[in-house]
C-alpha cells in the first residue's frame, strides 16, 4: 500500500501539468490551432495568462474564476478539466504496480476529459487527437512488450479491431453513431485489450449502461428521441470504469451472470 501511494504522489505534479495542457487541447483543437503556441490568453481581452495565473487549479481560485485583467469570467470546465485529468493519471500509477502499464493506461484516461467536454460541447471526436494517439499507443506498447511489460501486442490487435469494428457495424446499420466514436473505440480497445481482453467488454457494457442512462435522463429533461446525443463521453466513461475494475467486473460477470 506504501508503494502505491508513493506512485501516485509522484505523479501527481506531472498529472496536474498535463491537465493544463488537456486545457489547452479541449480549447484550440476544435479550433484547428496549434497546442503549442501562442500561450494561453483571455478568450474576451486577449491579454496574455500570467505564468503566476497558469499554476493548475490554483491559479483558477486565486483568481475567483476571473481573467486578472478584465475580470472576464473563466469558464469552470477548465479546473475541473484540470483535476479530473490528474486525478485519473494518479489514479492510473496507484492502480497498477508496473509503470509500462500504468502509463499506458495513464496515457489513454488522460485523453477522455478533454475529448468528452469536446464531444459535448462541439458534437465531434477530434481526428489530431485519435489519430496522433493511434500512432503513439502501439510504439509505446510494443517498447513495453520489448523491454518485458505484462502487455500483449496479439490482445491488442484484438481489442482494436473488436471494439472498433464492433461499433463500426452499429454504426453503419444504426447511422446514429459517428466515425469519430469508431475510431475512440478502437484506441480504448487498443490500450485496455493489450492488458486484459475482459477490459475491452467491460468498457464496451460499461459505455452501453452509461449510454442508456443518459438517454433516459434526457428524455426525462424534455429532450426528443432524435436529439444527438454525443456517446464519447460515455466511451470515455466505459473506459475509465474498465481501466479500475474491469478485473472485478468482469470476475463478477462470469461468477454470477454466467457461472
Amino acid at each position: 500500500m506504501t508503494e502505491d501511494w508513493l506512485r501516485a504522489l509522484i505523479a501527481l505534479p506531472f498529472a496536474l501539468a498535463i491537465g493544463s495542457f488537456m486545457t489547452v487541447v479541449m480549447s484550440r483543437v476544435p479550433a484547428g490551432e496549434s497546442v503549442l503556441s501562442p500561450r494561453s490568453k483571455c478568450p474576451r481581452c486577449g491579454a496574455d495568462i500570467a505564468n503566476r495565473d497558469n499554476i493548475p487549479v490554483l491559479g483558477w481560485l486565486l483568481l475567483g474564476g476571473k481573467c486578472r485583467s478584465c475580470r472576464a469570467r473563466i469558464s469552470v470546465v477548465y479546473p475541473l478539466i484540470e483535476v479530473s485529468t490528474a486525478l485519473l493519471i494518479v489514479g492510473a500509477f496507484w492502480r497498477y504496480d508496473d509503470p509500462w502499464v500504468a502509463g499506458a493506461v495513464a496515457g489513454l484516461l488522460a485523453l477522455m476529459p478533454a475529448i468528452s467536454a469536446i464531444d459535448i460541447a462541439h458534437k465531434i471526436i477530434p481526428n489530431r487527437v485519435v489519430y496522433s494517439s493511434l500512432m503513439v499507443f502501439p510504439l509505446y506498447l510494443g517498447l513495453a512488450a520489448l523491454v518485458g511489460a505484462p502487455v500483449d501486442l496479439v490482445r491488442m490487435a484484438i481489442g482494436f479491431g473488436t471494439y472498433g469494428g464492433g461499433l463500426l457495424v452499429v454504426a453503419l446499420i444504426s447511422g446514429g453513431m459517428g466515425m469519430g466514436d469508431v475510431k475512440l473505440a478502437a484506441l480504448i480497445g487498443l490500450v485496455l485489450g493489450s492488458i486484459d481482453l475482459a477490459f475491452v467488454g467491460v468498457a464496451a457494457g460499461a459505455a452501453i449502461a452509461l449510454g442508456g442512462m443518459g438517454a433516459i435522463v434526457a428524455l426525462l429533461v424534455g429532450k426528443g428521441r432524435k436529439a444527438a446525443i454525443p456517446f464519447g463521453p460515455y466511451l470515455a466513461g466505459g473506459a475509465v470504469v474498465a481501466a479500475f475494475w474491469g478485473e472485478a467486473l468482469s470476475r463478477w460477470y462470469l461468477d454470477t451472470v454466467l457461472g
